[in-house]
């Protein structure tokens, strides 16, 4: 009810004038003195702020999305100021309330046997579940994936990789690309819910000697999240010497063109008719998109395969440049992929203490994957966050797994009022920055009414 309050107090200002108004700021400050208590200046006056602010913006015109927009975070402003007292824990609240007993009178009669005793009223007390027990039943029911599914997903996978390698090396002969390497969150055991998406890494060979990385800031397009691949000893080796010298734009290698070869042969050129049939499903190129994908269809399950050129870094680090649909100056660049770095760091922090940080990724993968409003937070928004958490110094076992998730959830609020999400691994680039501010105010509106009711989420 409090996340409407600025509409409402629009409501009441037509039909009452000023009496309205002053009807909803009583209201609205005996409700901030429920929730906050009544104890402490500091608080209260934070509170009233909020409130304030809520009222000067429900007595301006404003579009109802605009006013859903800002009133999350006022909210959220009041519900930081209560966390300053002690609260008690998701487990606790959820817990069924025993009814009071009242005190035992002296029996006029004979002391009944045991035989005789009255059931207790706690034995007839309803089950109530707390929110960590709904949390693990969600995980059953929506996240983990069944064994049989993974394996026919991998099977079909490798299957496919063996006839892409095939016609890859038919195709084009003279370039030297690596064996096809399946992998992904569905092979590193971070795949939640359905074996939505599997990669495909298609390596180029590049000759050593002959190429080398420059960080994406340093080029025009000033983009940190990319590298440039740039031919070098050209006046030892000049053009034509490797293969591929044809991709090259301005002496860089160009990912956007080797993307656009690519998908002109996969849509074009491959029987996928006829490869489909031979392993029992059905294989179509995704059009729509600018990725390399293929949509895969069987009786049991569907999935996309995502095919990647990837471009291995020097000898001496796991860097992986990914040939990725950008735009502007950077379309030329190489889209550096953390994934592997992000996956094993989590694996190592749980193997530390045995914790359960991937696990929680995955709910909140499954969670933001159902809500159309949250969608938009993918692997990488979400990996940050818990990447973020799991090095606090606090309990990160199955127990505490509930707690954890709502701390998420609040970080993701916080990192949405200051539209910034730095990377774990490259704190320059913001994952928030190609978010629109109405992008935002809905995500961060749906976080906060979760974080009121996390059941709801589920």
């Amino acid at each position: 009810m409090q996340v409407t309050m600025a509409e409402f107090s629009q409501k009441q200002r037509k039909q009452h004038g000023g009496e309205g108004l002053g009807n909803v700021v009583d209201f609205l400050l005996a409700n901030a003195r429920l929730v906050l208590g009544v104890g402490g200046a500091a608080v209260l006056g934070i509170a009233t702020l909020a409130v304030k602010r809520l009222i000067d913006r429900a007595t301006s015109p404003r579009d109802e999305d605009d006013t859903k927009g800002d009133s999350w975070k006022e909210l959220s402003l009041l519900r930081a100021t209560s966390l300053h007292k002690p609260q008690p824990s998701p487990a606790a609240v959820s817990q069924p309330i025993s009814p009071v007993t009242p005190a035992p009178r002296t029996p006029v009669g004979p002391t009944p046997t045991h035989s005789q005793t009255t059931p207790k009223l706690s034995s007839l007390a309803p089950l109530c579940l707390t929110f960590q027990e709904k949390l693990l039943a969600f995980e059953r029911n929506h996240v983990i994936i069944p064994e049989g599914h993974v394996t026919l997903v991998k099977q079909l996978t490798g299957d496919i990789a063996l006839e892409l390698q095939a016609y890859l090396k038919s195709k084009f002969p003279e370039l030297p690309f690596g064996a096809l390497v399946p992998g992904g969150p569905l092979y590193e055991g971070l795949q939640a819910g359905a074996a939505e998406q599997v990669r495909l890494l298609a390596p180029l060979e590049l000759e050593p000697g002959l190429w080398s990385l420059v960080p994406g800031a340093d080029t025009v397009a000033g983009e940190p999240r990319c590298w440039a691949v740039r031919r070098t000893q050209l006046e030892f080796h000049p053009r034509g010497r490797s293969p591929w010298d044809r991709f090259l734009v301005g002496g860089y290698l160009s990912s956007r063109v080797l993307l656009e070869l690519l998908r002109k042969a996969l849509a074009a050129s491959v029987n996928w008719p006829a490869i489909g049939s031979l392993l029992g499903c059905l294989i179509r190129p995704s059009v729509a998109s600018e990725e390399l994908l293929l949509e895969v269809q069987h009786e049991r399950l569907e999935f996309t395969l995502a095919v990647l050129m990837v471009v291995p870094g020097a000898s001496t680090d796991d860097r992986l440049l990914l040939a990725w649909p950008l735009e502007g100056l950077a379309s030329n660049l190489w889209l550096q992929d953390l994934y592997p770095v992000e996956a094993a760091h989590l694996r190592a922090l749980d193997d530390r203490d045995a914790g359960t940080r991937r696990r929680l990724l995955l709910l909140l993968r499954a969670v933001c994957r159902g809500r159309p409003a949250l969608v938009r937070l993918g692997w990488s928004h979400l990996t940050q966050v818990v990447l973020h958490l799991g090095e606090e110094e606090v309990a990160w076992t199955e127990e505490a797994l509930g707690e954890r998730f709502l701390q998420a959830l609040e970080f993701l609020v916080g990192s949405l009022e200051q539209a910034s999400l730095p990377c774990h691994f490259n704190p320059s680039v913001n994952l928030l920055d190609g978010f629109r501010e109405e992008e935002i105010d809905d995500i961060g509106y749906a976080l906060y009414s979760g974080l009121q009711f996390p059941e709801s989420l589920l």
